[in-house]
Parts: C-alpha cells; structure tokens; sequence
C-alpha cells in the first residue's frame, strides 16, 4: 500500500494540480513516474527542450532505439521526434487514469513545438498539428510560446479541436492577450463543429524568472527601498495574472457565451516554480501561490520540499490583487522598466529553449553517428 505525502495532497485538495515538471525514460521504464502519481499526488506531466536535452545526455536509456533508428537511416530530426513523441505517448498512457478520474482536466502531459519556430506562425500551426497526429493520445497537450508570432497559432491550432498549454508567459499583459486567444479559437472551434468539452488549455506563467531578472536591477539600483522589494515580484506578477484569469473566466460575458456548449476555463498554470535563491523559502513559489483551479508544475526537487516541510495554509491569491498591484507600484516608483524586464525575460526564454534544441540536436547526430560505427 502506498501512502499519499499529506503536504501534497493539501495542495491538491485546495484546488492546485501537482505536474512534475520533467520527463525521461528511466522516470518511464524504473516506475519513478507511476511511483510519484502515487506518492505525491502528481496528475501531469511537462516537458521542454531542456528536459529532453537532459534526458538524452544521461545514461544509457536511449541507446537501443537509436541504434535502431540510424540503422533505418533516419535523420536527426526524424529520430529526435521519435524519442520525444515515444516518451510522451507512454507518459499519457502512464497518466491516463488521472485524465479518466478528471473528466480530462488532468492527466495530461505537455509536449513543445521546436522553439526554432517560436517567431513563425504557420510553422508553429504545422508542426503542432503534426505532433498531436503523432502522439495520437487525448490528453496530450501541445506547447506553444505566448510569443506575438504565437498568439495567432494558439487560435488556429485551439481551431482545429486541439488541446494547447501556453508557455513562456511573463506579463499580465501578455496573459490577457493569451486569454483572448484562446477564447478566439474557442469560437472557432464551435463554428467548426467540435466538442468543446473536449478542448482544453492552460497558460503557462512563469515566477521565479521575474525574481530573478528584477531582483538584479534592485540590486544595482541598490536604495532601501529597492533592497526591501526584492523577492516580491514573482508572487505579485503571479496573483495579478489570476485575477485576470477570474475577471475572463469566472462571469466574463464573451466565456460564459461558451461555456453553454461545454467550454472549459483556461487555467493558470505557474512554472518556472523552482527557487533560485537560496536566500528565499524553497517552497516560496508553491506555498503563496495556492488558488482553485491551478496548475502548479515542478521540478522533483521542489516537490520533495513541499513533500517535507511546505506548509500549506489555504487560498494565498483570491483577494490579493490589490496588495499585489502595490508591489508593482512601488517597482515602478523605485526605477523599473517592466515592459523591458518582461521583453527581455521573452527573448531569453526563446534563446534558452532555442540554445537546448541545438544541444539535443548535437547530442541526438553524436549518438546516431556512433551507432552506425
């Protein structure tokens, strides 16, 4: 009998759904990720290009498919679409109960579009379309950046009946507009005649970056007053996002027009939820960031924090945009440029996904050439 870690299921039970935010064969052939489902009450999965460059570089996993797919002759893309898409199809295999249990809500385990289209919106539209006929599973989730370039293809690809987490999200701004895009494929999508139930989303926001980038400027600003803000942006940015997402969900006229024909809310999904500063709680971007009707998706290691030691105490967002917005003021009053700290942490989130594409691209050509040897 295996036991379900109470932190966890605490977090669960006050409406935020545990994902891990990693994926790998071993997690796969071991019973890891079976074992965590159990243990630590995750219902999904999240990959990235970095995940997967992580994977493949480690250990032995790998190897026997590889060989098989150089003796075929198959080129790097085609093998690291393989790899990838064989992982993900047995991850939502693994977490098809879950999805059963939630009416689809859950379960789902998320795969990327190459980062290398992030500014291209046909391609994107393409290639997401491509890897949901691949993976063939419904509770897969198809990754695509809030870029500009990405908000039409979030439209188009929601459109055509297919279910997509928003990812790299910085901005409220940005969120809104994320949000718009998605209800816009929504419409589509009923004029087209699919089943609405059947589509769903989440937009990825991501919180410990935002520490990161806007920490550093109040260092180098280096008044009291900016010292005294650091570590406060992430949450606030986070809780001002969520009232966003209840200003369009809960009660907003252009949703409730299709939620008659079993539309599903798009729900917040907080990543990048990892601490990065050893001087700020590890379990920082979980604990005050508990709300109905989220997603928080983590890496092993932040998970196995809050499995020991996060205290989870209840609703820490509803009612705190208010508080939140002062926190932005006050950045704002201190010297500031949000509009450039959420530009830059965009194309730096591009560039870092774009930059672990090429690693895994290497790293897949290397293993195909030595195995032709």
């Amino acid at each position: 009998m295996t036991e379900t870690n109470a932190n966890l299921a605490a977090l669960s039970a006050a409406g935020v759904s545990v994902w891990l935010d990693d994926l790998s064969r071993d997690r796969l052939n071991t019973g890891n990720l079976q074992q965590l489902i159990d243990t630590r009450s995750v219902v999904g999965v999240t990959t990235n290009p970095t995940i997967f460059q992580t994977a493949m570089s480690k250990g032995s996993a790998y190897d026997a498919q590889l060989r098989e797919l150089a003796e075929r002759g198959a080129d790097v893309d085609a093998a690291i679409r393989t790899v990838t898409t064989d992982d993900v199809r047995n991850a939502c295999d693994v977490l098809r109960p879950q999805w059963e249990a939630s009416d689809g809500v859950d379960g789902r385990v998320s795969i990327e579009v190459d980062p290398r289209l992030a500014n291209d919106t046909d391609k994107t539209i393409l290639q997401a379309i491509e890897l949901w006929k691949i993976v063939d599973r419904p509770n897969l989730l198809i990754k695509i950046p809030a870029t500009m370039e990405g908000l039409p293809a979030i439209t188009s690809v929601i459109a055509e009946g297919i279910s997509v987490n928003v990812t790299l999200i910085f901005s409220v701004e940005r969120h809104r507009m994320v949000m718009d895009a998605y209800l816009a494929g929504l419409e589509k999508a009923k004029e087209a005649g699919h089943d609405l139930s059947k589509i769903h989303s989440v937009a990825s926001f991501f919180v410990s970056r935002v520490d990161t980038e806007i920490d550093k400027r109040l260092d180098k600003i280096g008044t009291d007053e900016a010292l005294a803000l650091r570590g406060q942006a992430g949450v606030a940015n986070a809780r001002l996002a969520y009232a966003a997402y209840e200003e369009v969900f809960v009660g907003g006229k252009r949703f409730e027009a299709l939620k008659a024909d079993g539309a599903r809310v798009q729900r917040p999904l907080w990543a990048s939820t990892g601490v990065k500063n050893p001087d700020y709680s590890d379990t920082l971007y979980v604990t005050e960031l508990v709300a109905p009707n989220t997603v928080n998706t983590m890496p092993e290691k932040t998970i196995e924090a809050v499995a020991d030691h996060g205290v989870i105490r209840g609703d820490t967002v509803t009612g705190t945009a208010g508080a939140a917005q002062e926190v932005f003021d006050k950045l704002a009053a201190v010297g500031i440029d949000l509009p450039d700290v959420f530009r830059v942490l965009e194309d730096e989130g591009v560039q870092k996904f774009k930059a672990s594409w090429l690693e895994l691209i290497e790293e897949t050509k290397a293993q195909l050439d030595a195995a032709k040897k």
